[in-house]
């Protein structure tokens, strides 16, 4: 098991968490969603009816992993970013030819080491090497010298970073893989605006569970006084930046305390916890290739809701 310290991890959290609610506009990053207690929120998340994109993406990879594991290639160290529950990987993992290892990799330590102790028992022939840390900077993969490097990054993850973030990120995989590595990648196509909302606004209130449960991380980890219950979620498509955008909104003036840092609320103000951007396969595709990913070949559902992507490394 790879592991960053936990120490700097949390002043990062702290830092951030002070940083973002000093702003005009408060907010916090979605990354923080991701203890023990968000990852089983958001698994339960992908249960739901209202949520889409997990049961269509895993539709697209049931009917397509045999060529998304020829694109892959042989011998392949496979490293997922954001790795989760470890649940469509497995359509690759069954039809790759010899890969060298898989890397999983995601933020929530606790959750990423259970999921990895199952998926060891039903691939006990396979290099399992979890790596907890934040992609979003440096972190280690696994020795392989002779193996292609091949990151699957499910989910739509992408999403969930601004245009500008989005394509430091791609540019870093680039790096990651090497000329001629891979990326195997998820994304959310733009439709019916009431579609999505209801995805991020789901009637028995998951989600908001979900996005509050940040609060009470904050609350728990850093000595904060949110009271999270009496923030309100909100959840709504914003069809110029084409993303979902969530917030947690309170309906009266308060005063919250993190730590020694107290911050002030207005009736109406809302913290901005989450956005995730909805894509257009050509126009992401011309992103990728000025962040030096070529699109080699794209996979759909019926209904064009979700699409999975195979770019190689320049």
């Amino acid at each position: 098991m790879i592991d960053v310290k936990l120490a700097p991890a949390h002043r990062r959290f702290r830092a951030d968490v002070l940083a973002g609610l000093a702003l005009p506009r408060k907010r916090l990053p979605s990354k923080y969603f991701y203890d023990a207690a968000g990852s089983r929120l958001f698994e339960r998340i992908t249960e739901l009816p209202e949520y889409y994109p997990t049961r269509t993406e895993l539709g697209i990879m049931r009917r397509h992993a045999d060529a998304m594991a020829a694109r892959c290639g042989p011998d392949c160290l496979l490293i997922e970013l954001g790795a989760g529950a470890l649940t469509k990987v497995r359509l690759l993992l069954d039809r790759l030819d010899a890969p060298a290892g898989f890397a999983p990799v995601d933020v929530s330590g606790e959750h990423l080491r259970e999921a990895a102790a199952v998926l060891a028992e039903d691939y006990p022939a396979l290099a399992i090497e979890p790596v907890v840390a934040d992609f979003t900077g440096p972190f280690q993969v696994p020795e392989a010298p002779d193996a292609r490097k091949v990151v699957y990054f499910p989910g739509s993850t992408l999403g969930n970073f601004d245009p500008e973030e989005a394509d430091a990120l791609l540019r870093r995989i680039a790096r990651l893989v090497g000329p001629g590595g891979g990326l195997l990648l998820g994304v959310d196509l733009r439709k019916d605006p009431a579609v999505l909302e209801r995805a991020y606004d789901d009637a028995a209130g998951v989600t908001a569970a979900f996005n509050r449960n940040l609060l009470v991380r904050i609350d728990r980890e850093l000595g904060g006084d949110f009271d999270a219950p009496s923030f309100r979620h909100v959840a709504f498509y914003d069809p110029e930046k084409s993303r979902v955008e969530m917030h947690l909104v309170t309906d009266v003036a308060r005063r919250v305390r993190v730590g020694t840092s107290t911050f002030a609320f207005l009736p109406g103000e809302s913290i901005h916890t989450e956005n995730s951007h909805k894509y257009d396969v050509p126009e992401l595709a011309a992103r990728a290739e000025a962040c030096g990913l070529r699109l080699d070949e794209a996979w759909t559902d019926p209904r064009d809701y979700f699409a999975v992507l195979y770019f190689t490394a320049a």
